[in-house]
């Protein structure tokens, strides 16, 4: 059955079946997470994307918040590094990968952090549990589906933001940014393995769905990521 997006667009919105969300999830195995640092955010990001990590963990300082969620929070590296504004952040962690949750979590100990498996395309049902902000980084060109398919994760977070709150992230676009040499080759190669699934994304369509949304957001393109923060009104 189609869905009825949450913009009022009356544009019908497929609904994604559940193994085209447990795919994407599943990439990340214990061995890929072990090099992940290193070869992802440490090469790929700079070399391929033309955005390495420190722009990113700037991202996460400026706008993480004492109570924080992070969805699809891949190896912590960021959690891991960021400035947190209080001693003891109270963090949560969803994603519907195991060995996800168990690598971020070791890596935060430190903060005692809870986990949840969550398909973050459906309610989070996260009780009433409520944050200053929620990070999405590198999640939505992980997820099936395109923009207007991904953009429902905005929805789902947004009753578990408190006002004045930030929901901020990053993700690779194809269409609307500035790819340099080695990108086309890697989106297309990732996008055939099932590592990404961002073939449609562009920085119109990202636009467009904040902008439906919320009264406040920015973006920020460096190469071919796009960096987005909201401010809760």
């Amino acid at each position: 059955m189609p869905v009825q997006p949450a913009d009022g667009s009356g544009d019908a919105v497929i609904a994604l079946a559940p193994d085209q969300v447990m795919a994407g999830a599943a990439v990340y195995s214990r061995s890929i997470l072990a090099a992940y640092d290193v070869w992802v955010l440490g090469f790929v990001c700079s070399a391929v994307w033309h955005c390495p990590r420190r722009y990113m963990l700037k991202h996460y300082d400026r706008n993480v918040g004492r109570r924080h969620l992070d969805l699809g929070p891949g190896t912590g590296f960021f959690l891991d590094r960021c400035t947190f504004p209080a001693d003891r952040p109270q963090v949560v962690l969803a994603d519907l990968n195991d060995e996800v949750l168990r690598k971020t979590a070791g890596r935060l100990a430190r903060y005692r952090p809870a986990m949840y498996r969550r398909d973050v395309l459906q309610p989070l049902e996260l009780g009433a549990a409520r944050f200053d902000s929620v990070g999405m980084n590198f999640l939505l060109h992980c997820m099936p589906g395109d923009i207007k398919q991904k953009a429902v994760v905005f929805d789902n977070v947004l009753p578990y933001v408190v006002k004045g709150g930030r929901i901020f992230g990053a993700t690779v676009l194809t269409h609307g940014v500035r790819h340099g040499r080695l990108a086309p080759k890697a989106l297309e190669s990732l996008n055939a393995d099932g590592v990404m699934s961002n073939k449609d994304d562009s920085l119109a369509d990202l636009d467009a769905a904040l902008g439906a949304r919320f009264e406040r957001y920015q973006l920020r393109v460096r190469g071919s990521v796009a960096m987005f923060e909201v401010s809760v009104v």
